[in-house]
């Protein structure tokens, strides 16, 4: 992705606003189709991929105010990922979603400080909190739906896990062309997960989808 292309994407999500998402619905309602939730779910994470990557990238840079504001959207987003779930489970699971995702995120933000400090045992602690929190997260969706096993989540939160410590080893190294060819990679795997939670949801809850 070029500076033009970021740019653009920046001024996009701008439009969109801090508060809120490009679909937007109030805890007591839901996407009312299959294509929606779909829609959904892929803005959320590729938004989750965008800010979470300007907020590695600050921090490789030591651009502190950009990281404010990158990170402010970071948890915005967090809680509209979990606010997605809210009207399928209830206010609980919500609660539970949104902090392991504030944990994952913290994870890669610890990740990311200590790779620029050249500080392997606190890389070490952050994977460490990293391979733990998709555990968690497997445990809570396999627990609230039947279409969603451990194994499955596990394995795919496992891949977009090395997609990020890839991307912080390309800042740290100046590699931006290289971080450039992993992105699509990337993108391409938060719509896998995007699209699993998806599915899932809708073979579990197929009345709530016109």
């Amino acid at each position: 992705m070029n500076v033009f292309c970021r740019s653009m994407a920046v001024l996009v999500l701008a439009g969109v606003g801090l508060t809120g998402c490009a679909h937007d619905w109030g805890t007591d309602a839901h996407p009312t189709t299959a294509a929606d939730l779909q829609a959904v779910l892929r803005d959320e994470w590729s938004r989750h991929l965008f800010w979470t990557r300007n907020v590695v990238l600050d921090i490789a840079k030591n651009d502190r105010r950009s990281r404010r504001f990158a990170e402010n959207a970071v948890a915005t987003n967090i809680k509209d990922i979990a606010r997605t779930f809210q009207p399928f489970y209830g206010d609980a699971v919500s609660d539970q979603l949104h902090a392991l995702l504030t944990k994952h995120y913290e994870a890669i933000q610890a990740y990311s400080e200590a790779t620029v400090a050249k500080n392997v045992r606190q890389q070490d602690v952050a994977m460490t909190l990293l391979m733990s929190n998709n555990d968690d997260l497997a445990a809570l969706f396999s627990r609230i739906n039947p279409h969603l096993s451990k194994d499955a989540v596990r394995s795919a939160f496992a891949t977009h896990v090395e997609h990020h410590v890839t991307q912080i080893t390309k800042f740290q190294e100046r590699d931006y062309a290289g971080e450039e060819e992993a992105w699509p990679a990337m993108e391409h795997h938060v719509y896998v997960i995007a699209d699993m939670l998806a599915i899932a949801l809708q073979k579990q809850f197929p009345s709530k989808f016109m």
